[in-house]
């Protein structure tokens, strides 16, 4: 792994977070901050009791909790697209590719008709889009085609499968409290991200992260063809079903934390490969740094651009499409 690009992508990572802590409503100065901060971990009292209250509501509770959680999204969406393209060696591939963002939002949407308590909706949620996945695999399994066209066939059928399964379940909700809030949650939104939640999957998503990591020389391999590949000695089959099931828990837990927030797996990927090249050793992470500063500053424009609040997954999509049209207008000459 180069490391220049790496710190570099950590640096800037840290740098919006910071800035972000100092936005809102509630503007704050970065002194402010540290000497809350060292108050609480170091002891250093210099803030009054009740500012230092006033400030550990607003970091703790509110702003570090949705920051940390668009960090965690933008990461775990742009490293499952850097995963897909490579495994597939497609630039036009995304992590929805197996249809996880269709079945996890149909699981969210069963479960805020069907579940009272939100824990179950998150559950439910994150179960839809790990089945949504298993049909694509299942249905590529049943056939036993070569190559990735089943895995993509599978995709196509499971997104359409869990997308009209999705219309059904608006359909029956009731029009006047269900449906809204289906129809905002799947815009793709962090106004209730909370601590417990960003606690409750960090882990899973950090160990996601981490076998994508670990797959990616595995993955420079496989970017050569499944040929080749097998005659280097790799298990195509074992490698790709790894990196799908990591890129599934982690997308779908994305979808548990925010919703459905697109083009973050297709757009960042391709920034980090023209910043530091196709080798994943060091394109995955810094895929990651740069999918969580992304997505942390979009989040900022989000809250912040309006009077009101825009849903995350509207600002993430309006500057996904032109960037898709320049990746369209070079889709012709292959995969660099």
């Amino acid at each position: 792994m180069k490391l220049l690009p790496f710190l570099l992508a950590l640096s800037g990572l840290l740098a919006i977070i910071l800035v972000s802590l100092c936005l809102g409503k509630y503007p704050l100065h970065p002194a402010e901050i540290g000497a809350f901060f060292r108050q609480e971990w170091l002891g250093q009292v210099t803030l009054s009791a009740e500012r230092n209250e006033l400030l550990r509501n607003l970091l703790l509770e509110i702003r570090l909790p949705r920051i940390l959680a668009a960090a965690l999204i933008g990461a775990a969406l742009a490293s499952s697209g850097a995963a897909y393209q490579a495994m597939f060696v497609n630039p036009l591939v995304s992590p929805s590719l197996l249809g996880v963002l269709a079945g996890a939002s149909f699981g969210a949407a069963v479960g805020m008709v069907f579940c009272k308590n939100w824990y179950d909706v998150q559950l439910a949620s994150f179960l839809g889009g790990v089945g949504a996945v298993g049909v694509a695999v299942g249905l590529a399994r049943i056939y036993r085609a070569s190559g990735t066209i089943m895995l993509i066939l599978g995709g196509v059928i499971s997104g359409a499968l869990f997308a009209a399964l999705l219309s059904l379940v608006k359909y029956l909700a009731d029009p006047y409290n269900q449906l809204p809030a289906i129809v905002y949650w799947l815009m793709g939104n962090l106004s209730l991200a909370d601590r417990a939640t960003v606690v409750r999957v960090s882990l899973p998503i950090g160990l996601g992260l981490l076998v994508l990591l670990l797959s990616a020389r595995t993955l420079n391999i496989l970017s050569m063809g499944d040929e080749e590949a097998a005659a280097l000695g790799i298990n195509v089959q074992r490698v790709r079903l790894v990196v799908i099931a990591a890129a599934t828990l982690i997308s779908a837990l994305t979808v548990v934390i925010a919703g459905a927030v697109g083009w973050v797996g297709l757009i960042i990927p391709h920034i980090a490969r023209m910043l530091v090249g196709p080798d994943n050793t060091t394109l995955l992470p810094v895929s990651a740094l740069l999918g969580a500063g992304y997505l942390v500053a979009v989040d900022d424009v989000a809250r912040l651009a309006f009077a009101f609040e825009l849903p995350i997954g509207i600002v993430t999509a309006l500057v996904g499409i032109p960037f898709f049209m320049l990746v369209l207008g070079n889709a012709r000459k292959g995969w660099q």
